[in-house]
């Protein structure tokens, strides 16, 4: 595995995660429809940072579906998000 662009993800993701909760401080970054503001913050800089074509739809599923699947218990969610990414589009 491409260990620079891991790092790369984790921290796109790692600032979707600040942004989200600069966006949401009132509710403590409480969002119901996460997924949706993520895909529209990340829609340009994680496409080009895979190499693949994604729309906000495939990015509000992916992100939904590692939601469901990714165990971060022993990892910080941006790296296992990061790394399940680059596994399936790497």
């Amino acid at each position: 595995m491409d260990t620079a662009k891991k790092a790369e993800l984790a921290a796109l993701f790692l600032q979707a995660g600040k942004a989200h909760h600069q966006a949401y401080i009132e509710t403590h970054g409480d969002d119901p429809e996460w997924p949706l503001w993520y895909a529209v913050h990340l829609k340009e800089s994680l496409p080009a940072l895979l190499g693949v074509e994604m729309t906000q739809s495939r990015i509000v599923y992916e992100l939904m579906h590692l939601d469901d699947t990714a165990d971060v218990s022993k990892e910080h969610w941006t790296q296992v998000y990061a790394e399940r990414l680059l596994e399936k589009y790497g």
